[in-house]
């Protein structure tokens, strides 16, 4: 999905998010799935307590750590040793085969793989027919990245009231990518700048910022015939920006899926914390903020546009939405990653302080705020239950990753 600039949990100070393409709950979206339309800020699930497997012991490192290979890698636990939930190691072992193409052609920032190292677990899922967690056994090995202390957020697929033309009621533009909007990739022009990127647009001879979220608000792109949709709620598209797609329920009943096409380039800033901090709300939860946000509409319109970043978004209706893999985000499956530390289509495994993320995931899609080692945002799929979970997720607790075998032998010689 991907890939607004930011994530981290609703409820953790509306830190969060992640784009993409979603699944619901461990299933593939149909053109029959009509979940009931949600406010955003409802509730959050009661959580359910887990003790975590701690991390290993880890050496210091010295100096920036800009990837895994930096981070330092130790060999973890066998696989088959580790606890884990049947039924969500089928969805991982499923999320993996989608992610092979991948996994086979892309280039892995983090330095931990290679394109080939893959081949082997990718020819074997094909037609692997025994229990998931003996398929990962068989062809990978644990890693411990850098700490293995894991810090885990969640998004979801919101439902908003919207309508693809403008009438009354629905008149808050949802648009798709402006075509004076320029990525500029850095590293072309230093090598001290590979992997740095920034987005503008020109004016005369200069690069300059482009529009952050009060101008466009205000209607710098209006008139330009970039409006794909009207949603109906400011305060509900501006937290179905935060999550990065989401679902348009129309006038007629039919359901209208959007996911993120691109972002202004601007920061990202969590109005949670801010609010908290000015002493607006007193607990920074999700609900908090949007109460507040209701109550004080010309207040909260100003909030709102402290963060400077918007979300360009483009119509989906095929598979998905689509992580930042290409690949259709499974719920409960798909998780969030900084690929300079996670190679994506890799399986991720979790033990935290709450029970419901444990177990294996698959790295399927990024988030700007996603950053670091051992940094994941959770996907949970659409309906109550995923935005129950995913807008009080903040769970803490030890991460490994899955690598092919000769991956393994290369970066832990002796192994």
């Amino acid at each position: 999905m991907k890939k607004p600039a930011f994530a981290f949990a609703l409820s953790s100070l509306l830190l969060s998010a992640c784009a993409g393409g979603i699944i619901p709950n461990g299933g593939a979206a149909t053109a029959a799935s009509k979940p009931v339309p949600q406010r955003v800020g409802d509730v959050a699930a009661r959580p359910i307590p887990s003790t975590p497997v701690p991390p290993m012991a880890a050496a210091a490192v010295s100096g920036e750590v800009l990837s895994a290979a930096s981070a330092g890698v130790l060999r973890g636990p066998a696989i088959g040793s580790l606890p884990v939930d049947a039924r969500k190691a089928d969805l991982a072992l499923a999320s993996f085969r989608t992610s092979c193409p991948g996994l086979l052609r892309r280039n892995d920032a983090s330095g931990l793989t290679q394109p080939a190292d893959w081949q082997a677990a990718c020819d074997a899922a094909k037609s692997w027919d025994g229990d998931a967690i003996s398929f990962f056994a068989t062809h990978m090995e644990a890693v411990q990245v850098g700490e293995g202390k894991a810090f885990v957020t969640g998004y979801f697929e919101p439902e908003i009231a919207g309508s693809r033309t403008r009438q009354p009621g629905f008149d808050v533009p949802v648009y798709r990518r402006p075509p004076d909007l320029i990525d500029v990739d850095l590293g072309q022009f230093s090598d001290e700048l590979k992997g740095k990127s920034v987005r503008g647009k020109v004016e005369g001879t200069k690069l300059i910022p482009y529009d952050e979220r009060a101008a466009i608000v205000d209607g710098s792109l209006a008139g330009r015939g970039l409006e794909i949709a009207f949603a109906a709620d400011p305060v509900e598209f501006f937290f179905l920006q935060i999550q990065g797609s989401g679902r348009l329920r129309l006038p007629d009943g039919n359901v209208m899926r959007i996911g993120y096409e691109s972002q202004n380039g601007r920061g990202y800033t969590g109005i949670g914390k801010l609010m908290k901090d000015r002493g607006l709300i007193t607990d920074g939860s999700m609900q908090g903020i949007v109460r507040y946000l209701r109550e004080n509409p010309e207040e909260g319109k100003k909030i709102m546009n402290e963060n400077k970043s918007f979300i360009f978004f483009r119509e989906l209706t095929g598979a998905g939405p689509l992580g930042a893999m290409g690949f259709p985000v499974v719920g409960e499956a798909s998780v969030a990653v900084d690929p300079r530390f996670v190679p994506l289509g890799a399986p991720v495994w979790l033990s935290l302080d709450r029970a419901e993320p444990n177990g294996v995931w698959v790295a399927q899609d990024t988030g700007g705020a996603i950053k670091g080692a051992n940094r994941f945002d959770s996907f949970w799929g659409a309906g109550d239950r995923a935005r129950a979970i995913a807008g009080g997720m903040a769970a803490r607790g030890s991460a490994l990753i899955f690598l092919p075998k000769p991956s393994v032998a290369r970066l832990i010689p002796g192994t």
